[in-house]
């Protein structure tokens, strides 16, 4: 797979993008796949958390003695916000197609959070396209690491956190199922992130 296409730095105002102002960040990665900073309540985010939601329920059932909605409630919006994190969906024809957050985890990490791909767009490499971005939005508001965890039936996520160069926190030898909640690390060198 080539390289991804060498973006400008991200944007830290709106664009103006027609006869009114958005209030969303815009930067385009190709001519069809544009990166929108968004907050977790904008129209773009619903079918991102509302798949994840159907996803998690789908996958864990009661497994966690919750329903995926809890977890998906349980940051406040702000927590994704500036100046300390950050929500984006990738976007083509104005639908969104992949996306993710993060938050503050402490004053030199971001937690990374709801990373999703819309099923019909999987294995394109949308989910590394949003974890690069996520990174490097990041680094940009000062983290030095990421932090991540995923759960046991996701066998994607743990392959794309691995193959984006997070380090494991559990034994990947272990039966997954065994090991619970999958945690990961990362530093942001700057070769890491794209530039």
């Amino acid at each position: 797979m080539p390289a991804p296409p060498r973006l400008s730095s991200f944007e830290t105002s709106a664009r103006r993008t027609g006869p009114e102002t958005t209030s969303r960040t815009e930067r385009t990665m190709t001519t069809e796949v544009s990166v929108r900073f968004v907050s977790v309540d904008d129209e773009l985010a619903e079918p991102l958390l509302a798949d994840l939601e159907r996803e998690y329920d789908g996958r864990y059932g009661d497994f966690f003695g919750e329903p995926a909605s809890t977890e998906l409630r349980r940051y406040p919006a702000s927590d994704f916000a500036a100046p300390h994190g950050a929500f984006l969906v990738l976007v083509v024809d104005g639908r969104p197609i992949a996306g993710g957050a993060f938050r503050r985890f402490d004053e030199h990490t971001a937690e990374l959070k709801r990373v999703w791909t819309h099923p019909e767009h999987r294995s394109q490499g949308l989910g590394r396209r949003v974890v690069a971005e996520l990174e490097r939005a990041a680094q940009e508001r000062g983290y030095r690491d990421v932090t991540l965890t995923t759960g046991p039936r996701q066998p994607e996520a743990v392959a794309l956190y691995l193959a984006s160069g997070y380090v494991p926190r559990f034994d990947p030898s272990r039966p997954a199922d065994e090991i619970g909640i999958h945690g990961f690390d990362k530093h942001l060198a700057a070769a890491d992130v794209l530039a």
